[in-house]
């Protein structure tokens, strides 16, 4: 098994039993600046200090490579309802200050057989950087 890195819990691994793994990975991030109003002049800018980072990326769950798309989409799920900062690892380096929050779960169920499971699933996940 080939681990990729991990979101929390949420190990990505490429092995011939199962794909966990993400794409179109997206890092943003910006400074923060104050504009103070001056009467007759043009405003003067402050630089206040760095922002914070912000992830997106899209996973995908097929059941035909060795996972159950519902569980996890729960698994997603709960370490986003429980607003708990998490690490983000990849290769063997942590991203940004060590920690994230999820902010964002875009569900899209692709693939649901006749009896209801789901059998291919994609979600956009949205992270924000965690700062103590």
């Amino acid at each position: 098994m080939s681990k990729i890195g991990s979101l929390g819990t949420v190990v990505f691994v490429v092995s011939p039993e199962a794909i966990r793994t993400f794409q179109d990975f997206s890092r943003s991030s910006a400074s923060r600046f104050a504009k103070h109003d001056i009467i007759g002049q043009k405003p003067k800018t402050q630089w206040l200090g760095p922002g914070l980072d912000t992830i997106t990326f899209t996973m995908w769950f097929d059941a035909r490579y060795g996972l159950n798309p519902r569980k996890e989409l729960d698994k997603l799920s709960i370490l986003e309802r429980g607003g708990k900062a998490i690490p983000l690892v990849l290769g063997k380096k942590g991203l940004g200050t060590g920690l994230w929050i999820i902010t964002g779960l875009g569900q899209a169920w692709t693939d649901i057989d006749n009896a209801g499971n789901v059998i291919r699933a994609t979600v956009s996940v949205s992270l924000e950087e965690y700062v103590k």
